[in-house]
């Protein structure tokens, strides 16, 4: 009997894939039972039905890893929950390294999945022939195991998943293409199909290559495309282990899986194929691309190669079909910051398997509560700018994406493709000053500035890279001279109306209420008191203020302040960012050189650390806000982007007195971690509160209404902290020094109490630095930390720490305010 097309529903879900199967599974288990899925062909159609199946389990960072451990739980058990096979095995996966590098990598992977919990194994040549006696091993400098990986049929899991909703109460309709999504008063309020129109709370894109079209329908930005992905499945193959586990070899970008008695073969080539650029046809499903043996090859030869099994094995299936990828090889969660009520689960790289279960969780909840359910910010929509969306630069950058699943994950890697989008107006000085630049978001920023003889290129290495001598040279004019930073990338909002200061002070930990010209800084809080933003606010008139923050979460931090604001507020804010390019000058005498420039008195008395005034500099006149993140004397100017090319070469021919250098981003975020600076997105996040991550003195507790979070932190003021960020140093101080850099396990006295959230070398101090949270259910004080042996554990290998809660250079903040 056929269903009742609803006219209504809690939650519909558009896209019958694995991803949205998984949403309406969970939603129904967590109460929410009226949830509609569209399927604009059959369930799997677009691209489940063709993935290879893998299920592995150690990601980027514990969250993801938690989510990929819970994937690998619900498919376990969701045969016996549905009835509907699976296919799910687990025999574990194992990862080979054919260089150096390679292996560290792995070395580094294995210490972080010892800290995330998960069973993992470091294989000597002897005990990987073992368990893979069919490989060849030539070349082969070791490899790792991890045991509770494993794999699935897709199609089979999609169907359990589409079942258990059903159970529930969800309804699933194939052949029903959404035509349309319903929007009334900035939000989604329903979709129109074929079928007819249904009227929702919630409406969900899970459309995969589908979304970034269905998306731009409604001014919601989803970049992502299509790339061709290819495997060959062998004939069967007699002396094949039913039992090997999945084989990555990422340095040839070939995995391998046995499946009934046939050998998978898939890779992940460098440079990728974009398809579907031209629209995708509206027939589309289970489709399959052209075969291309010419592309395919270089992977086959050396497939056979590490397999001689394949060599005398035919192939009975060359498989060539589109999945979708995004810019920054990381799938879209959340609620689209351009439209409430409208929430993604799309662009999943070819991962969406493994990420199936996690994702449809973290979905349903957040969903059902307004929020997400644990920090996953790497994920979250409003990570991303609306230039993305771009067609020829989605294109473009996707043909470097497919590849960096198996690329090496190169400390300071940068992107290749898709380059010199945003430029700030001190592009073309800084480019003639030796600038080597990175790509964040589009913005193209200093990283470092080469010195005389050096290439301006990476050499990248898990050691110290070839541009550490330029790094110390900025470092050491930094603290003896001067230096400036273009610092455009930061993003920044005016924020003016007679409700300004209201508003800006109840979303605001800290008290913004201050004179004119006082600049304050603060975090963003949610409810339940965990850091949405970190930034700082200046106040430029009693109706007036200047945010600034990051330049990665510029879209985010503006949905938070639009979302916070009253609808009945006098209160607008305006992104700003490309009008207002910022020039920083920091350290021993910039003070001297400002006061040059300007003809104004800078001191101490007339201009207090913390405070902004307007300069005339040249022609032009700029603000100057005296403020720091690089543990130095220093101002940060903010000038009207058109006298911004007019400003700098004021200040360059006025520098040479002042031995004036440019310095990179990479200095900055050396010097930043000298002073245990915190970076929202790596040390702190919407998990991690004010108080455990040792900015509480950022908290305005008295202030008249409060500030969101407050209710939630009171509790905690003034007791002990049973986790707590601390600054930690490698005692090793030799030329091979290990670095630091996220996610590693942290000792106390032989057990594993905490994990680094970001590292670097301080150039200043010729130490490795790093940022970690520690737990103790007594309490994190300095007394326990004193009591403690501390190690860090870097590539399955541990090295003596110190740690301590203040910063390691100039804890008390003598050269700032000087």
């Amino acid at each position: 009997m056929a269903q009742e097309f609803p006219k209504q529903a809690d939650v519909v879900i558009v896209g019958g894939g694995i991803v949205g199967c998984s949403i309406a599974y969970h939603l129904t288990k967590i109460g929410i039972t009226n949830v509609v899925v569209l399927e604009r062909k059959q369930l799997t159609s677009g691209t489940t039905w063709h993935a290879a199946g893998l299920v592995g389990q150690l990601r980027a960072s514990r969250n993801l890893t938690e989510l990929a451990k819970y994937t690998t739980s619900l498919f376990e058990g969701l045969e016996k929950e549905t009835g509907q096979a699976t296919g799910f095995k687990q025999n574990g996966s194992i990862s080979l390294a054919l260089s150096d590098g390679r292996y560290e990598e792995l070395l580094r992977g294995a210490s972080m999945a010892k800290n995330f919990g998960l069973a993992v194994d470091v294989l000597p040549l002897g005990e990987l022939k073992e368990r893979i006696p069919h490989y060849n091993f030539e070349g082969v400098k070791g490899g790792v195991f991890l045991p509770k990986d494993g794999q699935v049929n897709p199609i089979d899991v999609t169907q359990a998943l589409a079942a258990g909703a059903r159970s529930r109460g969800a309804k699933v309709f194939e052949n029903t293409k959404v035509t349309r999504i319903l929007t009334k008063d900035g939000r989604a309020t329903g979709v129109e199909t074929t079928q007819g129109t249904i009227t929702a709370d919630k409406v969900v894109v899970a459309s995969g290559m589908w979304s970034r079209e269905l998306g731009r329908s409604v001014g919601v930005n989803i970049p992502l495309h299509a790339c061709e992905h290819f495997y060959i499945v062998s004939e069967p193959i007699e002396k094949l282990p039913r039992n090997m586990p999945v084989v990555r070899v990422p340095d040839e970008c070939t995995y391998y899986k046995e499946d009934a008695g046939k050998l998978m073969v898939g890779a992940f080539e460098p440079k990728a194929k974009p398809w579907g650029g031209g629209g995708i046809d509206d027939e589309h499903a289970f489709v399959t691309l052209p075969e291309d043996m010419d592309h395919f090859e270089p992977i086959l030869t050396s497939a056979i190669a590490r397999v001689p099994l394949l060599e005398t094995a035919g192939i009975q299936l060359f498989f060539n079909g589109p999945e979708s990828f995004t810019p920054d090889v990381r799938y879209y969660l959340g609620e689209a910051p351009e439209l409430k009520d409208l929430f993604m689960a799309t662009g999943f790289n070819s991962i969406g398997i493994q990420s199936s279960g996690g994702a449809g969780l973290v979905l349903a909840d957040w969903i059902k509560n307004g929020h997400s359910p644990m920090d996953v910010n790497g994920m979250d929509i409003r990570r991303i700018h609306s230039f993305q969306s771009n067609k020829a630069y989605v294109r473009d950058r996707v043909t470097e994406s497919l590849g960096l699943l198996y690329a090496m994950h190169w400390p300071y890697r940068q992107a290749e493709t898709a380059r010199g989008v945003r430029r700030s107006p001190f592009y073309q000085y800084t480019e003639k000053l030796g600038a080597v630049f990175g790509e964040v978001n589009g913005w193209e920023r200093p990283n470092w500035y080469a010195l005389p003889g050096m290439k301006k290129e990476y050499e990248y290495s898990y050691g110290r890279q070839n541009w550490f001598p330029a790094a110390q040279a900025e470092a050491d004019a930094l603290k003896n001279d001067v230096v400036f930073f273009d610092q455009s990338s930061f993003a920044k909002y005016e924020v003016a109306g007679r409700d300004a200061c209201k508003v800006l002070n109840r979303i605001s930990s800290n008290n913004v209420d201050v004179e004119p010209g006082k600049l304050v800084y603060t975090q963003w809080l949610n409810e339940r008191g965990g850091i949405e933003a970190d930034l700082t606010v200046t106040r430029l008139a009693e109706d007036r203020f200047l945010v600034v923050t990051g330049a990665v979460p510029q879209t985010r931090d503006m949905a938070w302040l639009k979302k916070h604001t009253p609808a009945d507020a006098h209160c607008v804010a305006v992104d700003v960012t490309s009008g207002l390019p910022m020039l920083s000058i920091m350290g021993l005498k910039s003070r001297a050189l400002l006061e040059k420039l300007s003809g104004a008195d800078l001191s101490n008395a007339a201009f207090p650390f913390g405070t902004s005034q307007e300069l005339e500099i040249g022609y032009a006149r700029v603000r100057a806000s005296r403020i720091t993140y690089v543990g130095e004397l220093g101002w940060e100017l903010y000038i009207p982007a058109e006298f911004a090319a007019h400003v700098i070469e004021t200040v360059l021919a006025a520098g040479a007195e002042f031995k004036l250098k440019p310095a990179g981003m990479h200095t900055m975020n050396n010097a930043r971690m000298e002073k245990a600076y915190r970076h929202w997105g790596h040390d702190i996040a919407d998990e991690d509160t004010p108080l455990e991550a040792g900015l509480g003195f950022a908290c305005a507790w008295d202030k008249p209404g409060g500030f969101i979070g407050k209710d939630a932190l009171l509790p905690h003021r003034g007791k002990g902290f049973p986790k707590r960020m601390v600054a930690l140093a490698l005692e090793d101080t030799s030329a091979d020094a290990p670095m630091i850099y996220h996610e590693e396990p942290v000792y106390r006295d032989g057990v594993i109490v905490g994990s680094t959230t970001s590292g670097a070398f301080g150039h200043r101090m010729g130490l490795s630095l790093g940022l970690a949270y520690v737990k103790n259910e007594g309490g994190v004080t300095a007394e326990w930390i004193n009591a403690g042996t501390w190690e860090v554990e870097l590539a399955w290998k541990k090295y003596p720490a110190k740690v301590q809660l203040q910063s390691f250079y100039d804890p008390k903040s003598e050269r700032i305010k000087a």
